[in-house]
């Protein structure tokens, strides 16, 4: 027959692992929220040196100056 401490402690053990569950399942999701967040951060660093790269290749073909067609003939009418 059991009695009320063994209920008591039955009961206690059942509510320490369900917390215990708890927690572990808490600190994977942080685990995952944490790594997608630092893999965003390191996505979106790497596109803003790419466009940084683009921007500053535009602006240095830019600053090159286009070739002048050579006046020589006139078109013909």
């Amino acid at each position: 027959m059991a009695t009320k401490s063994d209920d008591a402690r039955a009961r206690a053990d059942q509510k320490f692992k369900k917390s215990e569950q708890a927690a572990t399942a808490r600190d994977k999701a942080m685990a995952e929220y944490m790594a997608e967040a630092e893999k965003q951060r390191a996505k979106t660093a790497r596109l803003k040196a790419l466009r940084l790269a683009k921007e500053a290749e535009d602006a240095a073909a830019a600053t090159v100056k286009p070739k002048r067609k050579a006046a020589g003939k006139a078109p013909k009418k």
